[in-house]
């Protein structure tokens, strides 16, 4: 089922680089009850806004839908490793599960830089998966940066 979820996030990621955002997707879902609770692609530039990351937008969606600040139970599904601002919300949000496509070795702030989830300040760490669908994930992302280059 996993593989579904990370075929709609994606699927978030692809229409992002449509509209030319940096092409990361996102979905959170509650697997107690198999449904898709929010869902973002990056809209950095569409919102004028540096926050505005395919995982924020998805933790936002998500809290309003369900009516709290804590996502607990419910799983993420992300194109791209979290940057450390974005593993930080996960954190807060105390998401049960982060599944992750592509490794960021430059931005990226689970796997690399600074490892939020195993920092002694972090209050709440989600289990981790890395590697699902990485490989295409990876490719979308080689492909948008090279149309650009």
């Amino acid at each position: 089922m996993s593989n579904n979820y990370m075929q709609l996030a994606l699927a978030e990621a692809e229409a992002a680089a449509r509209l030319g955002e940096v092409p990361v997707g996102a979905v959170i879902v509650d697997p107690a009850l198999g449904a898709v609770i929010a869902k973002a692609g990056n809209a950095t530039l569409a919102q004028n806004d540096p926050t505005a990351h395919a995982e924020m937008l998805a933790i936002r969606a998500a809290a309003a839908a369900i009516g709290s600040q804590r996502l607990a139970g419910l799983d993420l599904y992300v194109t791209l490793e979290p940057c450390a601002m974005c593993a930080a919300a996960i954190s807060f949000a105390r998401i049960r599960r982060l599944y992750y496509g592509a490794e960021d070795e430059k931005a990226g702030g689970v796997a690399h830089g600074g490892r939020f989830f195993t920092q002694p300040t972090c209050h709440f760490a989600p289990e981790v998966y890395g590697g699902i669908a990485g490989q295409q994930a990876g490719r979308l992302l080689r492909d948008f940066f090279q149309a650009r280059r």
